[in-house]
């Protein structure tokens, strides 16, 4: 979905789920390819490297990241080690320190998420242990201090979009979603049951999800095989979208079952959906392998996109920059379809890492800074050594070769 330019929301936590599912079949996060057989342009993405900006002092990751300015970055820090001092770094532009907390922050039971309504607009939520599931705290940041936000949404969020802090949408888990105009909260019955939606434009909403019903989701057996399914929104309602089906072929696995779980919409106003064809694994016999969805708008239809190449194929993006797309675990495709897979570099000695550790970067979030060619990715490193490996919380920024 799109809020700050070049941004596409909460990409990192969807992808890690369908990379699980894949990684079974050798295409997941565990499984990456050495050779990506392709480079990128001179001058845009022929090479490039993640650079360390600032690795923590303790264990843990970086669950989120907001990037409102060069001197107004806020980060989630979970500390593995169970730290209480508060889980929000702040960085103003000289040095990284614990940000302010908001009043009533209270003691939590999941970490809070960061969401960049617009320029210089953030909110955060998030649930305080003890008190009803589904209703959460909600702050926004005004670059000083921390306040209520006036209205917020009412329900437990499952994905919010936002193109402005006067145009938000929010997906709920209850079938509907909420649209605020920066008056009021609008409900809206969804079609069909959705995992995601983005913002295209005014008056141009998408959701995805997967419906139980309809055709292609009866079996001979009686039982029923779930089929992906999208949903508009044109400024007047929700309409069912015809999409694509997916199917195994005979015999079907047991408890068979297509969905789409993420929808993106680009800079330029094209819309990709993802998702995946699955089953209820280990049941015995020979298994067939799942089937990553991976769908673009085609004018008034729902077309296969077109397999990207070496390393880049099966991935989802994450963020978008004017010579391409971000990929979800360190891979860049350009415009003109050539794969990049982006470097990274081993920990000094002096965090605990060994010489002969294995070590990856997992980017939870990966973002623009305003105005201008910057990117800074956050997550942490992973680091396996005998005896004592760890997770070091780390911000990295993009360094671009020729």
């Amino acid at each position: 979905m799109r809020r700050a330019r070049g941004i596409i929301r909460r990409g990192l936590v969807a992808v890690a789920v369908l990379a699980g599912v894949l990684a079974a079949e050798g295409c997941g996060a565990g499984s990456e390819p050495t050779d990506s057989r392709t480079t990128g342009p001179a001058g845009t993405m022929g090479s490039a490297s993640w650079e360390f900006e600032r690795v923590f002092d303790f264990h843990g990751r970086l669950a989120d990241l907001a990037v409102l300015a060069e001197d107004d970055i806020w980060a989630v820090a979970l500390d593995s080690d169970g730290d209480s001092n508060g889980p929000l770094q702040h960085y103003d532009g000289t040095r990284w320190q614990r940000g302010p907390l908001p009043e009533a922050f209270g003691t939590l039971d999941s970490e809070p998420v960061l969401h960049e309504v617009g320029e210089k607009a953030l909110w955060m939520e998030w649930h305080i242990s003890g008190t009803e599931f589904g209703v959460n705290s909600w702050a926004l940041w005004d670059g000083v201090r921390w306040s209520a936000v006036p209205n917020p949404p009412p329900g437990g969020v499952v994905r919010l979009a936002a193109a402005g802090p006067e145009d938000i949408w929010v997906l709920l888990g209850n079938g509907t979603a909420q649209h605020w105009d920066g008056t009021r909260w609008t409900p809206t019955r969804l079609p069909y049951a959705a995992s995601d939606l983005a913002v295209a434009g005014p008056d141009d909403v998408w959701a995805v999800g997967s419906r139980s019903t309809g055709p292609g989701t009866e079996q001979g057996s009686g039982e029923r095989y779930s089929q992906p399914a999208s949903m508009h929104w044109d400024g007047t309602s929700w309409k069912p979208v015809e999409t694509p089906q997916a199917h195994f072929e005979e015999p079907i696995p047991p408890e068979a079952g297509a969905r789409l779980s993420r929808v993106i919409a680009l800079d330029s106003g094209e819309v990709l959906a993802y998702g995946i064809n699955s089953f209820n694994h280990g049941e015995g016999g020979e298994e067939p392998a799942d089937g990553f969805i991976q769908l673009r708008r085609d004018g008034s239809k729902w077309v296969a996109q077109r397999p990207a190449p070496g390393g880049c194929a099966q991935r989802i993006p994450v963020a978008q920059d004017d010579a391409g797309l971000f990929l979800d675990r360190n891979w860049f495709l350009t415009g003109d379809g050539r794969c990049v897979k982006i470097k990274s570099h081993r920990l000094p000695l002096s965090t605990g890492a060994r010489k002969g550790s294995k070590q990856s970067l997992w980017l939870e979030e990966v973002h623009r800074i305003p105005g201008t060619d910057e990117w800074l990715g956050a997550g942490q490193v992973q680091v396996n050594q005998s005896g004592a490996p760890f997770n070091a919380p780390a911000v990295v920024r993009l360094k671009r070769g020729g």
